[in-house]
């Protein structure tokens, strides 16, 4: 008796509920939004976080938010993202915060500097560790909401048309670099380049360029680098760990009711995830296919990366002293990456140092 009771109950409320949600999603409104993103759609695993998030955004409003995605040029240029954002030409945007260097030197921190922070803790440096805070304020000067957008994990070191054994090989070399990384690498003698990705081919093939960066073996590959430049270095030591993001004008964001934003919120959480995964488990399969086909890999020298890490710093420091928004974000940064790599040490890092070496021994 007392079962068919609760049996009757739970199906009472049960139609409760199913007559409550539609309710709920008839009294919220109808929005319709454009994303413009800075990546074609041939960069599948990072195009393809705008499509995760408009999805699922739609999926959690019953279809009521819905965010249409637009590639690299479709509405704007790539590099005109945030400007088009900041104008309100679309409410939203995808992007890699490092591409406005130009405007501040402090977007590099909602992306990637010079030996910083990896993946994994630029997203509880920005979740946990005062982050989102500290960024949020700065990108509401630009009339901005930043939202985490994908991570693709520390980056390779790039191309080049020959091998890299010491400092003195790098001087006057041309490399396709730019932002901090070209400021680090002007102090050892690189000449820093600035090319859009479909470029990058042509100028190494004709020799116009002896070296490029770019992200990693899963989209190095489908550009074919390897062709003209067989030697492949690691790590990129400018991009740790490259954190994509999404953009949504202040107004725009103020405007949505409090579900929407909530949706939105936890649709760039699932895109975030997503992204570094896929790019974990593409970029294995693709190295190894590059190496089948002649792909030279080798790791950055000491005293490169000694000499990189030092002009690093200071150039990060110089920054500081001159920019008090890099300061305020810098500073904190600094203490919360110190604690990390500490942690890091202790734990992850040592563990994984034993698993790599106990299989290269088998």
């Amino acid at each position: 008796m007392e079962r068919r009771s609760f049996i009757k109950k739970a199906a009472v409320g049960a139609s409760a509920a199913a007559v409550a949600a539609p309710a709920l999603a008839q009294s919220l409104p109808t929005i319709n939004w454009r994303l413009a993103s800075s990546f074609p759609k041939s960069l599948d695993t990072i195009f393809a976080a705008s499509d995760t998030l408009s999805k699922r955004v739609s999926q959690l409003t019953g279809g009521k938010f819905n965010i249409r995605t637009f590639a690299a040029g479709e509405i704007v240029p790539g590099l005109q993202v945030m400007d088009a954002v900041q104008a309100g030409t679309v409410e939203m945007g995808h992007s890699a915060s490092y591409y406005y260097f130009g405007k501040d030197p402090t977007f590099a921190f909602d992306c990637a500097v010079p030996f910083g922070l990896t993946s994994r803790q630029h997203t509880a440096w920005f979740d946990q560790g005062g982050g989102r805070e500290l960024t949020r304020e700065f990108f509401r000067g630009y009339g901005i909401v930043n939202f985490l957008g994908g991570n693709s994990g520390t980056q390779m070191g790039g191309w080049y048309r020959k091998e890299i054994k010491s400092v003195a090989d790098l001087k006057g070399m041309k490399m396709r670099v730019a932002g901090f990384a070209g400021q680090v690498l002007t102090r050892l003698g690189v000449v820093p380049q600035q090319l859009a990705g479909g470029d990058i081919y042509p100028a190494l093939e004709k020799g116009t360029i002896d070296a490029a960066e770019w992200v990693g073996p899963y989209d190095d590959e489908k550009l074919g680098f390897f062709k003209v430049a067989p030697f492949y270095y690691a790590p990129g030591w400018w991009e740790s760990g490259a954190n994509f993001s999404f953009y949504v004008g202040v107004k725009e964001w103020e405007k949505l009711p409090k579900e929407y934003q909530a949706a939105l919120e936890v649709a760039t959480y699932e895109a975030h995830v997503v992204m570094q995964a896929e790019y974990d488990t593409k970029n294995p399969a693709a190295l190894a296919r590059l190496l089948k086909n002649g792909v030279k890999l080798r790791t950055f020298s000491r005293d490169i990366m000694d000499a990189c890490y030092k002009n690093a710093q200071a150039v990060m420091n110089e920054e500081a002293a001159k920019n008090a928004k890099f300061k305020k974000i810098y500073e904190p940064w600094k203490r919360f990456q110190r604690d990390q790599n500490m942690w890091a040490s202790v734990s992850e890092a040592s563990m994984q140092d034993f698993l790599i070496r106990a299989g290269r021994a088998k």
